[in-house]
């Protein structure tokens, strides 16, 4: 691994950290509490976190979606000596896409529409709830729009590590089975964990 590919990775890595652990911040944390607070309380408290998190929240999934995809071209289509195109990561023994490279773009897949999701729907709903553009009726559409969002996003972050881990670490087979079982399995975690998120608050 040369020094401008793990700098990239590392990046990757580091930026993916905060744009998913504010997203489970987010639905695992800041759901239940806000579920909880009067006008007043959300009046005192919103403005001085709402911003910030929302800030390391978006800029997280650019730095992670813009430093996967040079990962993406250094790794799966670049030669050293030989120049730009499929390498042999990219091409499978039989001319298709390897399972790494499918197990890979996979997970791109799955976190473009993550990062699409926050740029394009979450983002521009909360900024408009956060500057008043919208209130009172007019607030709970834009407010449940922005929900799906984030639950979505949720959902798809499963699913998508395993894409992303599953290319590299775990040296596994690509099967469209494989893909529904780790999209299953994933799935049923992260309800558990938004059931778990209800159930802390209730007891410390």
């Amino acid at each position: 691994m040369n020094k401008l590919e793990f700098l990239f990775r590392w990046t990757h890595v580091f930026t993916g950290i905060v744009w998913i652990g504010h997203l489970y911040f987010f639905n695992f944390v800041n759901l239940q509490v806000q579920g909880k607070l009067d006008d007043a309380g959300k009046k005192a408290v919103n403005p001085q976190l709402m911003p910030r998190a929302l800030w390391w929240f978006r800029w997280g999934a650019m730095a992670t979606f813009i430093s996967g995809l040079i990962l993406f071209a250094q790794i799966y289509l670049y030669t050293p000596e030989l120049g730009w195109g499929a390498n042999m990561i990219m091409r499978g023994v039989e001319g298709g896409l390897s399972d790494r490279a499918r197990w890979i773009m996979w997970g791109m897949a799955f976190g473009s529409i993550m990062w699409f999701n926050v740029w394009f729907v979450i983002w521009p709903a909360q900024k408009k709830l956060l500057s008043g553009q919208v209130t009172g009726d007019a607030a709970a559409p834009v407010r449940s729009r922005a929900a799906l969002a984030s639950r979505v996003n949720t959902y798809l972050s499963a699913p998508m590590l395993v894409g992303m881990l599953g290319a590299s670490h775990a040296n596994m087979g690509f099967s469209y089975g494989a893909l529904l079982i780790a999209a299953l399995l994933g799935l049923a975690v992260i309800k558990a964990s938004y059931a778990h998120s209800i159930f802390v608050g209730q007891k410390v």
